[in-house]
């Protein structure tokens, strides 16, 4: 898929930031659409279904936290990559919005030609993923990629995307132990800093929504899945 087919809604409420960034990636063949709040940016991502939501997360009326709790609660979102963009650089604010589902954490300000490698990084690693599509069986976990649907113990799961990759790289190689620096590179890519508790807060989410057996610690050297 080349880039100009990929829709991307941006979120701010600071106008300038808003018309330069969309300039910049319409530039570079996106079709882009803005919203100023969360509100306006709910309506526009449930009328338009993006492949990429890149927001702030302080803004008024509805800030960015509260909105992407609320479009990863939507199935219609469920393939759709959220990615904050914000002065906000605390531990706590990215826990915080790793936490509500977001694929991805960029401190303002960025330079427009670092932004839009790091987008594109993540847009072709989804394009990769989805081509690679099967269905993987572990004990009680059944993985259908192209559905990105997981069943575990006779239950279907929904997965945000990050969550999903994680479990998808341990369960395509039971039995094997993951080091940290490897899981980051596979799932967010060799040119994306990822802070080092980022990995921590899905992996802690994954037992919350599995069972906490079904991924193994082997502490002071990484996590994997019991073959």
């Amino acid at each position: 898929m080349e880039s100009k087919k990929f829709k991307i809604l941006l979120i701010d409420d600071e106008p300038d930031i808003l018309e330069f960034l969309k300039y910049s990636f319409e530039k570079e063949g996106y079709i882009t659409y803005t919203a100023s709040n969360g509100f306006k940016g709910e309506k526009i991502a449930l009328e338009i279904n993006p492949d990429m939501i890149i927001l702030d997360i302080m803004m008024p009326g509805m800030d960015g936290i509260e909105l992407c709790n609320k479009l990863k609660e939507n199935s219609q979102f469920k393939d759709t990559i959220i990615v904050f963009l914000t002065a906000r650089g605390e531990d706590y604010s990215q826990i915080a919005g790793f936490d509500a589902g977001a694929d991805d954490y960029v401190t303002k300000p960025v330079k427009p030609k670092v932004l839009l490698a790091r987008i594109k990084a993540i847009l072709k690693r989804n394009n990769k993923e989805m081509a690679n599509m099967n269905v993987i069986e572990l004990k009680d976990i059944k993985i259908d990629t192209e559905k990105r649907v997981i069943i575990f113990d006779n239950r279907e799961i929904f997965l945000p995307k990050i969550e999903f990759n994680i479990l998808l790289l341990f369960a395509s190689n039971p039995g094997r132990v993951f080091v940290r620096e490897e899981i980051y590179n596979r799932i967010w890519g060799n040119d994306i800093y990822v802070g080092d508790r980022t990995l921590d807060v899905h992996i802690r989410k994954l037992r919350k929504k599995l069972d906490k057996k079904v991924i193994k610690t082997i502490k002071g050297i990484g996590y994997g899945i019991s073959a």
